[in-house]
């Protein structure tokens, strides 16, 4: 990168082909995950994945920002000869994603926003529908792991394990596939969490939706899954601020390419198809 960094990518698929599709993990502070959504599109664009500068093998320290990451963006599209690209986040991906079309609206081709961005007084809901999903022993040991000033590598798989086997529809595989994630996303930056959430608080999407609306592609679509705790009210309600479509994949949650792996799939391929013109 122009400050020395260096950012681990990968590409799936004919990179001669245009245009491009790019993932946008989430986090923030995990390295890129979706390594299993690639291959379901890249035999019709070429899929671009990368590590965001201090995740997984992109080693770096100094403060994150939003600009820092939207410029890293801009920086990889310059580095893979990519003008414009479409554009697929996942969670803390969409408001990636969101940021870089507001900063950059000629380099989106077409963006898919999957499971994000939340934005309102969303938490509250979400809180109530975690602590629905696990039981008191499950949320007093959660609590104590969180306290703990020092964790050790099984310390904290347990607490991601946790933390995130509520994210899916069906609790009995979702805690197989939080205990795998576990220990496969890490090590979690929790500094980049950290300072990446407070700057979202400080300046939050919802007050750029207008705008946001104003710049997006023509083809731009909502995509969330109905059994996520963060509530997909929050979804509908922001489709209809920014004039979108939104798709529910019923029996998925924040993850639906694991639970709903075909639903996903045939999502993805219309899209692409669509803004590839394939």
């Amino acid at each position: 990168m122009t400050d020395e960094a260096q950012v681990r990518w990968t590409a799936m698929g004919d990179t001669t082909r245009r245009p491009a599709v790019i993932l946008l993990h989430g986090g923030p502070g995990l390295p890129d995950y979706l390594g299993d959504v690639a291959p379901m599109i890249a035999d019709l664009a070429p899929v671009y994945r990368y590590d965001q500068r201090g995740t997984g093998r992109s080693p770096w320290r100094g403060r994150h920002c939003f600009a820092r990451h939207v410029d890293d963006l801009a920086e990889l599209l310059d580095a893979w000869d990519v003008p414009e690209a479409v554009l697929i986040g996942h969670s803390y991906g969409t408001d990636l994603a969101s940021r870089f079309c507001l900063t950059h609206p000629d380099r989106v081709a077409a963006m898919l926003l999957m499971c994000g961005p939340f934005v309102g007084d969303w938490r509250t809901g979400d809180r109530a529908e975690r602590g629905r999903r696990m039981s008191a022993t499950q949320q007093e040991r959660l609590r104590a792991l969180e306290e703990l000033p020092h964790r050790t590598r099984e310390q904290e798989v347990e607490l991601l394990t946790l933390a995130w086997f509520t994210d899916h529809a069906d609790p009995e595989r979702g805690w197989h596939w939080a205990a795998q994630g576990a220990r496969r996303r890490r090590p979690v930056n929790w500094t980049m969490n950290s300072e990446l959430g407070e700057e979202g608080r400080a300046d939050p999407l919802d007050e750029h939706l207008a705008e946001l609306r104003a710049c997006l592609p023509a083809r731009t679509e909502l995509l969330g899954g109905a059994g996520d705790p963060r509530p997909v009210s929050a979804l509908e309600a922001l489709a209809l601020r920014l004039g979108l479509p939104l798709t529910r994949v019923e029996d998925a949650g924040h993850e639906p390419w694991l639970e709903q792996p075909d639903t996903v799939r045939a999502h993805l391929r219309r899209f692409v198809r669509g803004t590839a013109g394939s």
